[in-house]
């Protein structure tokens, strides 16, 4: 019997199933541990996030702004973000309090206990301890209401707080009436230049009884009535009035990206009501509605609250950004008008490609069409694609260019309401700028340590997203696209090193080394070689092919799960859940367990799935084992729960596993239901929801042929071996070298025969071909020393930041601003401090040594550096003393040279003395740890 049941319902078909799921919302799941969630009122991807703040420091932990582990309350913005790991929003703060009004956060804040705490879907309430307050929330899409009940009589007060959290850049209010204020914030964190306006309405009178700002306070006549405005980029306001025991205050806030007309029609539109028991029952009444588009049938509660959370976490964002008359504010700043869609904003792209996306290309397809018209607008009016988009910024956060898998998902599934070659046009534009190593992938076909840092992850995850580029071209007819992007999605070839079976890095022509697949460093983003070395989505029959077949591939998913659960190198709090070194706690492991597939191994990926499924996602606050990362670790579970993954996002059809739940049906918006039990076959569910998705012709593509790697000692003494080797056994390698007595030689590449010597600083390069096709051409430098010097460095480098060794300090060979690339040493906590033995006496009359600040990243210039001379290595004479000029707040990455003219001195040992910063200080956001010297290259004259 067939177990996916298709049911024609017709268009009144969704309010029919609208029952109440909302029940079995729990919104603190996520708020503990790693979780990064908020508890607050908000409707689905409602522009307001109306929330409670626990944090205020800019903590990893407290990047929605609220942790379960916190006990103080500092106030109610109006902006959250859901499960990200960079702190930002916190929005129109408004704190009620009670007696002498303070704008101090320390006085206004107040204690509170879980136990009065409480929060459902569309509300949350809870009993501020300090001033004996009851505090109850809930929204509309675009507007906040807050219902504060004083249990005490008194003077009560509303705090508004607009350097609250992020930097203030401008801030504005006005009054308009004494029930009724214009506020507006412009600040910057993560987003840079985030506009935020809003408009406040009490429902009595009340009266400015304290200030702060560091702008104008202008007041005058306006239609006969006196006007007020404040404005600063410091600004906080406290709002009086007398209440009685009991009395209730309660407050309407609309929120705008763009002006306060924009706030105006919010309010008009979504704030008549004074009725907060209707607007909160209207809140749940819209959650019902989309939760209902998946009925669950359990017997267990606790996995109805984790399955329906998941939902709303889903639906927490993207978060509408236009007001009700569709203008919205254009990633150039500017005002426009959106036109049969609804603008959108925070896309978390590296996280919800993978699963968030897929899921509602499945249950939502217009709100997919309505976030790649966003896309579209996003590109027409910031010159390209969103890659992690906030508040109509682009932060550049993570990497890939991914919203060419949205597109790419959506056009391969028939989700119509966009224009499809104007988004192919948009995708094509991302693939070809000159970002982010993205020139030297088009030039080299990878990227290179010496390119540009997390040079796999980039390597792996842009030949991805070239391949969903080519699937938009083939269903666009465009064939000479779909045959070089189909090349290009190929280049994941030239970082897989066939000797171990992993990503490895690539640098100056060779494998990097050491190498160790547990180490996290610089050539990954947010992880390791383990999590990447299986990121060939696009091509997984060729990535086992590699491996040289099915039985050696599914070993090599077997070693993931059964490797050592430490990883090495830096602590990188992104990597939890781990098994062995899958980190389900972080997405790039996401699709792993179900590459069993692949190798005729279901079985292995039903076990997995259900571990997972079992033990890593609880109803409690640290129910969550990693960031939620704006739905992704929810649409993880969703998914995985009814049996299907997206392993492939472009393709129209799902890896699967056996379903989780008894009975699952999901309603889709065609009017049909499909319905999923424990007995539904796996093919089946392969096609659930797409089975009517168009085929189209592939084209004949050429197949890659991979860059050899050049192997020889970077930096030598007298001569060296230089030996190539091509990573298929099959190719014919050609080369070519140029040494300095080579400048006005014409070159040309000879065959390679075996290893050859060179005694000179030597250019050598290389390419491999296979059926007559080319590689791409390698090309390696290797420089023969400037000196015999030796050098001892008393100081240990943090493992991450070792360059070459020692010896890179004195090869005449430069680091540049790109630390990232490994090219510096680094020092943690300590002074830095190197003896140079030039093997005998030389007259000296300059000294240097280059360093590099980048603050932000935690590494700052030395205070100081002494420069001693000696001629025995034991009696040193001090030179000169040089002194940091650079300012430690300026956080622009930058290198310079410390230096020091000296009288003629002669002296056979050198010392440099580099005294480290110390701890942070108290206005840096990693305050109390300890700065790094990084330094380079130090030169004697």
């Amino acid at each position: 019997m067939k177990k996916v049941i298709f049911v024609l319902l017709g268009l009144a078909a969704h309010n029919l199933f609208a029952q109440n799921y909302s029940q079995y919302v729990n919104p603190f799941i996520g708020t503990g541990g790693h979780g990064h969630t908020f508890p607050g009122a908000i409707v689905p991807f409602g522009m307001v996030q109306l929330s409670p703040d626990t944090r205020i420091d800019g903590s990893w932990d407290g990047c929605s702004g609220y942790h379960y582990s916190d006990s103080v309350i500092y106030g109610f913005s109006h902006t959250h973000l859901n499960g990200t790991g960079v702190s930002d929003y916190g929005d129109i703060m408004l704190m009620p309090t009670m007696g002498k009004p303070s704008l101090n956060s320390k006085d206004y804040s107040s204690k509170f206990s879980h136990k009065n705490e409480k929060a459902t879907a569309g509300f949350y309430s809870v009993k501020l301890d300090k001033h004996n307050i009851d505090v109850r929330l809930t929204s509309t899409k675009r507007v906040g209401y807050h219902e504060y009940t004083f249990n005490n009589a008194g003077d009560a007060n509303i705090i508004l707080d607009l350097n609250h959290r992020d930097k203030l850049l401008e801030g504005e209010v006005k009054i308009i009436d004494d029930k009724t204020i214009e506020v507006f914030r412009r600040s910057e964190a993560w987003a840079t230049n985030q506009y935020i306006y809003a408009r406040i309405e009490f429902s009595k009178p009340l009266k400015i009884s304290k200030e702060f700002l560091t702008g104008e306070k202008i007041e005058g006549i306006s239609g006969g009535k006196k006007k007020i405005s404040f404005n600063g980029n410091k600004l906080a306001l406290a709002f009086s009035t007398s209440v009685k025991k009991g009395e209730k205050i309660s407050l309407k806030v609309s929120i705008s990206p763009t002006g306060y007309e924009g706030a105006v029609k919010n309010m008009l539109a979504e704030g008549k009501s004074n009725d907060f028991d209707a607007i909160q029952k209207q809140a749940v009444a819209d959650w019902d509605k989309e939760l209902s588009k998946i009925e669950v049938k359990s017997d267990d509660k606790d996995k109805l609250s984790v399955f329906y959370t998941a939902m709303y976490h889903v639906f927490t964002q993207p978060n509408i950004n236009m007001d009700v008359d569709g203008q919205y504010r254009g990633r150039d700043n500017k005002l426009y008008y959106a036109k049969d869609f609804n603008y959108y904003s925070v896309f978390s792209l590296w996280d919800t490609f993978r699963g968030a996306h897929p899921l509602m290309s499945l249950i939502d397809r217009k709100r997919t069409a309505d976030f790649i018209n966003t896309f579209i607008k996003q590109y027409e009016q910031g010159g390209k694609l969103p890659v992690w988009e906030l508040a109509s910024n682009e932060t550049e956060c993570m990497i890939g260019y991914h919203s060419v898998s949205v597109i790419a998902d959506a056009m391969a599934k028939g989700i119509t309401g966009f224009d499809y070659e104007k988004a192919f046009q948009a995708s094509k534009n991302s693939a070809m700028l000159d970002i982010f190593g993205l020139n030297a992938y088009k030039h080299n076909n990878y990227i290179a340590i010496d390119d540009e840092h997390e040079s796999v992850s980039k390597t792996v995850e842009y030949a991805y997203d070239d391949w969903c580029i080519a699937q938009m071209a083939k269903i666009l007819g465009k064939k000479e696209d779909y045959q070089y992007f189909m090349k290009r999605s190929q280049n994941w070839k030239n970082l897989y090193n066939p000797k171990n079976g992993f990503m490895q890095p690539r640098k100056n022509g060779n494998w990097y080394e050491p190498f160790e697949p547990r180490e996290v460093n610089n050539n990954y983003t947010e992880g390791n070689s383990w999590h990447y070395s299986y990121s060939v989505q696009q091509d997984i029959p060729g990535l086992i092919a590699a491996h040289g077949g099915k039985e050696k591939f599914e070993q090599f998913i077997d070693a993931i799960f059964s490797a050592p659960d430490k990883t090495t190198g830096r602590e990188q709090v992104d990597i939890t859940g781990l098994i062995g070194q899958y980190a389900q706690g972080n997405e790039p492991s996401h699709h792993i367990a179900y590459l069993y597939n692949y190798v005729g191994k279901p079985e292995k990926t039903d076990a997995k799935i259900k571990y997972i499924l079992d033990n890593y996602y609880k109803n409690a606050p640290d129910g969550l084992i990693g960031n939620e990362d704006c739905g992704q670790m929810s649409a993880w579970y969703i998914l995985s729960s009814m049996g299907i993954y997206s392993v492939t996002p472009g393709l129209p059809e799902w890896q699967t596993t056996k379903p989780y739940f008894d009975e699952v049906k999901i309603h889709l918006e065609d009017g049909t239901t499909r319905t999923i039990t424990k007995n539904t076959s796996k093919d089946e569910l392969k096609k659930l929801g797409f089975e009517n998705a168009k085929s189209f012709k592939d084209y004949k593509y050429d197949e890659l042929t991979a860059t050899p790697v050049i192997a020889a000692e970077r930096i030598f003494d007298l001569n060296t071996k230089v030996e190539i080797t091509a990573l298929n056994p099959d190719d014919k390698i050609y080369y070519m070298t140029m040494d300095e007595g080579d400048a006005n030689v014409r070159k040309t590449f000879k065959a390679y025969n075996g290893p050859f010597t060179i005694t000179k600083t030597t250019q050598v390069s290389a390419y491999a071909e296979r059926k007559g096709e080319k590689s791409s051409i390698v090309t390696a430098n290797f420089n023969r020393r400037p000196n015999n010097w030796d050098i001892t460095v008393n100081a240990t480098p943090t493992p991450q930041y070792t360059a070459s060794g020692k010896l890179s300090l004195i090869d005449g060979i430069n680091g540049d601003a790109n630390w990232r690339k490994g090219e510096w040493l680094g020092y943690q906590g300590q002074t830095f401090e190197a003896i140079i033995d030039m093997k005998s006496p030389q007259k000296i009359t300059q000294l240097m040594a280059t360093f590099l600040q980048d603050s932000k990243a935690w590494i700052l210039l030395p205070k100081k550096v002494e420069y001693y001379a000696s001629m025995n290595g034991k009696d040193y004479v001090l030179l000169e003393t040089v002194n940091n000029s650079l300012d430690p707040k300026d956080e622009k990455v930058q290198v310079k040279a410390l230096s020091a003219e000296v009288l003629p001195t002669e002296a056979r040992y050198i010392k440099v003395k580099a005294y480290h910063f110390g701890k942070l200080p108290e206005w840096h956001q990693g305050a109390g740890g300890d700065a790094y010297i990084f330094v380079d290259e130090i030169s004697v004259k």
